[in-house]
């Protein structure tokens, strides 16, 4: 892309009064960098991705209310993690990650697992336990 053909359309980088830096081909075909103030596609797609996100984390908030999963399901959607890098943060495999979200296993959690998953989303052991999903 030329860089007088960097798209300059309106986003939610111009209503902050930012700027993305893009890379572009100056007038010799060289690469050089230019700041544009949105994609309109872009900012679709991101619309779209965040809309997903606030509906996973809509939904997990219900079903730790109902006692479906536990409150670390919900921080994990919170934090827009998956269980992967989640484990990752808290030092445990995946199929451990995945048996403390059950609301029975999550009782019975030992103090130091607690604050590591606390510790990982920013929260104290008490928000965790008490689950404050409002």
């Amino acid at each position: 892309m030329k860089k007088n053909e960097v798209p300059q359309d309106k986003s939610s980088l111009s209503a902050i009064n930012m700027k993305e830096l893009c890379y572009a081909t100056d007038e010799n075909g060289n690469y050089t960098t230019a700041l544009s103030e949105g994609w309109e596609p872009k900012t679709i797609a991101l619309t779209n991705a965040m809309e997903d996100i606030n509906e996973r984390i809509a939904a997990a908030k219900i079903q730790v209310q109902q006692g479906k999963i536990s409150p670390i399901a919900y921080y994990m959607e919170l934090h827009k993690m998956d269980i992967g890098i989640l484990a990752s943060y808290v030092g445990k495999w995946q199929w451990q990650v995945k048996r403390h979200f059950k609301p029975s296993v999550f009782q019975k959690l030992s103090g130091k697992v607690l604050q590591q998953y606390a510790t990982t989303f920013g929260i104290t052991v008490a928000e965790l336990k008490n689950s404050t999903t409002n």
